[in-house]
């Protein structure tokens, strides 16, 4: 990735001794829109908080723990040497403003070139992002997502879910819309435990508002994933979450009898950005 310094701001001046070098300089300078130094700049930090990454303990860790995971649940093609497997980024945040985003974003590039996934196979979207960083995106190879989703995302292959401190109704609803025992060992997250969730919240309330969070608790593979002290405020609580076949099982089959999709009346406070609806 080629990276650029940042050009300081432009400024008429009078002609004079040394005027019109001065002169082509801030033609030069004027040239170069802010968004385009502000986007250069973000992937320089980006770059910087990736070699940051790479240089922690606990980067060889994921990385190790993602390869033996993520290698049993991808499909083949038919030469049998490709592995397909498409990614998706939820609730990222601004990450040219904050830090810990940016931090997420990080490992995320990190993490899509140990799996050896295609940056082009990885969508991201986040209500919260502005013009300049979808367009930042896209200048590093990722896809952006035009549509609020609201985590309903219906898998047809393998696929990752990038979560990193998301809210319980985003969960939810990506269990609801893939909410079948054939479909959900597709699914892959990296985010927040679901047993630390289901820890910090009152059993009732669980079961009355995240329902397939709360039946798919006791089935799923959590490995936790390390973090060091430094980092503890980026990936506090994460963890790799799976849904292997022979323990989805284990849930009575009338669980999977006609999901109904998840409401949320009785939810004070949804931590996430629901779409608007449009008005019939």
């Amino acid at each position: 990735m080629a990276l650029m310094a940042d050009s300081s701001e432009w400024k008429s001046v009078r002609r004079g001794r040394g005027g019109a070098r001065k002169g082509k300089l801030s033609q030069l300078e004027k040239t170069q829109a802010p968004e385009s130094v502000d986007r250069e700049r973000d992937k320089r930090r980006i770059t910087e908080a990736i070699n940051e990454l790479k240089c922690e303990d606990f980067w060889p860790e994921w990385k190790e723990i993602f390869s033996g995971c993520l290698a049993e649940t991808v499909d083949k093609t038919v030469e049998g040497t490709d592995c397909i497997m498409e990614c998706i980024c939820y609730g990222l945040g601004n990450f040219s403003s904050c830090v810990s985003a940016r931090y997420q974003l990080a490992m995320l590039l990190l993490l899509l070139e140990a799996l050896q996934i295609h940056v082009g196979w990885c969508s991201l979207y986040d209500p919260v992002f502005t013009v300049s960083e979808c367009e930042t995106l896209r200048e590093l190879g990722f896809a952006v997502l035009i549509e609020n989703e609201e985590g309903k995302r219906a898998v047809c292959h393998p696929t990752l879910f990038y979560l990193m401190h998301c809210g319980k109704a985003l969960y939810n609803n990506l269990l609801w819309k893939n909410w079948s025992p054939q479909i959900l060992p597709k699914v892959t997250i990296i985010g927040n435990s679901f047993l630390g969730i289901q820890e910090r919240m009152l059993q009732r309330e669980l079961e009355r508002d995240y329902r397939f969070l709360s039946d798919v608790t006791n089935v799923c593979e959590e490995t936790s994933l390390p973090c060091s002290q430094r980092f503890l405020d980026v990936f506090n609580d994460t963890a790799l979450i799976r849904f292997p076949l022979n323990k989805l099982h284990q849930l009575p089959k009338s669980m999977w009898d006609e999901p109904s999709e998840p409401q949320y009346e009785h939810c004070q406070d949804l931590e996430i950005i629901q779409r608007v609806k449009e008005p019939k």
